[in-house]
């Protein structure tokens, strides 16, 4: 199983990776050849038909430009090369941009927002069936993941804290496995595990992210002065994006292919994908997405997440308080250091495909 969500690695990274402020690893410079990298994640699935269908490059094509789309089997991997100038893009919730490229010091742009978790990400617990039981047990997570926050998130809830239980951390792939022992009475996972563990006789699912809408993210991540010297980057990446969305959210028998080529690649069948798809709240038309980044709960989101990861202590090398990164919004405003913005929520490309102006 990939690791889809995880930044456990990210205790060493944001130190490893960091560059000094005011620089990027990427080459800021106008250029016609980019590539972007993503990994298996129902939301980012579409990333890998725009290569194998032709969309991409039908719209690089119209742009003059080329974009090699790479897959990465390791999610985490995935980011550390975005971060260290190997990619241009890449697709990444956004907790993971505020800690790994933007917490060590790469100036990131939240380019296309595809989804939030509706569903997607869930407590489960052995034998009970409200989450204040939870209270003492262990709980096996992949530590320093949207499941952890998840945790964080639902702990507030029943007035509880993480000082209340007992974390293990546990790899995804080992999420399964470890369930059916007796030992293991309770986990924090996503989909496809978390319907798996869910089906079993004894499980219960008494939390999930659609209890804390719009707070798990998922965004394709660009750097953010490669776009600013390549309009032509961001237009093509976005109108292919698009072009895709509006196939896969369509009743016709080319959605319906489109879907299942994608469940395939994910390991699943159409069922299995469309169900994962109900538990994700995609954004099919980018006026939607424009709408959602613009909404005054972004910044209480990103402040969330901030405090989090300075709780947990990986928000960027010798960060002094959440407010370490600046992270800008739409409409100017910024939570965090203003002279320090490293992560950008930018509506431009969307709203450019809302208007039909790609």
């Amino acid at each position: 199983m990939t690791n889809l969500k995880t930044f456990a690695k990210a205790l060493c990274v944001a130190g490893l990776l960091a560059v000094p402020t005011g620089m990027t690893n990427a080459v800021a410079e106008e250029k016609s050849e980019f590539s972007v990298c993503w990994s298996i994640y129902v939301g980012w699935m579409p990333w890998g038909y725009l290569a194998d269908s032709g969309i991409m490059k039908k719209w690089a094509d119209k742009y003059e430009i080329s974009v090699d789309i790479v897959q990465i089997n390791d999610y985490v991997e995935s980011i550390n090369q975005y971060t260290a100038g190997q990619f241009d893009g890449c697709s990444m919730t956004n907790m993971d941009a505020l800690s790994i490229p933007a917490g060590g010091g790469v100036d990131t742009t939240a380019l296309i927002v595809g989804d939030f978790s509706n569903g997607n990400d869930g407590i489960v617990l052995k034998d009970a069936t409200e989450l204040a039981a939870i209270k003492g047990q262990s709980v096996n997570l992949v530590e320093l993941s949207v499941s952890h926050y998840l945790l964080a998130r639902a702990l507030d809830t029943v007035g509880l804290s993480e000082r209340d239980l007992t974390v293990v951390n546990t790899s995804d792939a080992d999420m399964i496995a470890a369930y059916a022992t007796d030992d293991v009475t309770a986990v924090v996972t996503w989909n496809p595990l978390l319907s798996e563990i869910e089906a079993q006789a004894n499980a219960t699912k008494v939390f999930d992210s659609a209890g804390i809408p719009g707070e798990i993210i998922d965004v394709m991540m660009v750097n953010t002065e490669t776009l600013a010297d390549n309009p032509a980057f961001g237009k093509a990446l976005t109108g292919a994006w698009y072009e895709v969305m509006a196939l896969i959210a369509s009743d016709s028998d080319e959605g319906k292919a489109a879907r299942e080529s994608m469940a395939v690649a994910s390991g699943t069948d159409l069922a299995g994908y469309d169900a994962q798809l109900a538990t994700t709240e995609m954004f099919y038309a980018p006026a939607d997405a424009v709408t959602f980044t613009q909404s005054a709960e972004l910044p209480n989101t990103m402040k969330f997440v901030a405090e989090f990861l300075f709780d947990k202590g990986i928000l960027g090398e010798g960060a002094p308080s959440a407010e370490f990164v600046g992270v800008a919004f739409p409409d100017g405003s910024v939570f965090g250091d203003a002279d320090n913005v490293k992560l950008r929520f930018d509506t431009s490309y969307m709203q450019m495909a809302a208007d039909g102006a790609l």
